[in-house]
């Protein structure tokens, strides 16, 4: 299965690698990890999307790096700033619109590396404007609640929950990891949890399946009224994430064997949600 694309790109020098490494830093994107060997060095620039395009006609631009923004204004600012006091030689064209309903600027930090910024002129295609949370999990604070019973698919659901967190530009720091002894417990902790004020949302993980214990629905019942209330009350988000399967197997196949990863989708909502509160407040 295709999990992503990298392009790797020499610079050739010394010095243009340091200017496009500053470059891209002030640039907002998340740092990926760096390597220094004996034979070569390299940093990395990590975004939430990528794809690869072929193209048959003229190309937009000279540019092979197509890095499509959401305030492509804000970011034509930085880098006519960053050329202004870091590279003399670089290069930067027009910002104009394309023939696919689009903005778009060029840009040279050095001499034969060329990049282009673009965004949609109508990013809704028309459609009404909603407030909507974004997947972008830099500087938030979050929770994991996880029970240890079941380990075997719980700690699938922590690792797709901390998959999404990371991907979305959450720091190791940002993220704190709680364990409880069963489902039972979860709604205590989260509550505790919320109630600190140190997180913006708060992630449970749990199974609970139907062959190991006869009081199932009772125990389900209390689980998830015990995390909705919490949420309810401390106004923090809970992203839910207790599997209720009848088989070990089913709880298999949603912690990532066949149905995705439901810790994955409870943290992408943990941290929609937070973004949503965030735009709800600052409109408020």
């Amino acid at each position: 299965m295709i999990k992503g694309i990298t392009a790797v790109r020499q610079t050739g020098a010394a010095a243009a690698f340091d200017k496009l490494a500053s470059f891209f830093s002030v640039l907002g994107f998340e740092q990926g990890k760096d390597w220094n060997e004996e034979q070569s060095r390299g940093r990395a620039f990590l975004a939430p999307l990528g794809n690869l395009e072929f193209i048959d006609g003229v190309p937009p631009s000279n540019a092979d790096v197509f890095i499509e923004v959401t305030s492509l204004d804000s970011v034509r600012e930085v880098a006519d700033r960053w050329i202004a006091q870091n590279a003399a030689e670089g290069r930067i064209t027009d910002t104009a619109n394309t023939d696919w309903k689009s903005r778009m600027f060029t840009v040279e930090p050095v001499p034969g590396v060329a990049f282009s910024f673009w965004e949609w002129i109508d990013p809704l295609k028309g459609k009404p404007v909603a407030i909507e949370g974004d997947l972008v999990a830099t500087g938030m604070r979050f929770a994991i609640v996880v029970a240890r019973w079941n380990a075997v698919i719980t700690d699938r659901l922590l690792q797709g929950s901390l998959d999404a967190f990371y991907r979305s530009g959450a720091k190791k720091e940002d993220v704190e990891i709680i364990r409880v002894p069963g489902a039972w417990e979860i709604p205590s902790a989260a509550r505790k949890l919320a109630e600190s004020g140190k997180f913006d949302a708060i992630v449970t993980l749990g199974v609970l399946l139907r062959g190991e214990t006869a009081h199932y629905e009772a125990i389900y019942n209390e689980v998830s009224r015990g995390i909705g209330q919490s949420q309810q009350e401390t106004g923090v988000p809970h992203a839910f994430g207790v599997l209720t399967c009848e088989t070990l197997e089913q709880a298999l196949d949603r912690a990532g064997l066949k149905a995705g990863n439901k810790g994955f989708e409870a943290a992408s909502a943990a941290i929609e949600m937070v973004s949503l509160h965030r735009k709800i407040g600052a409109k408020a």
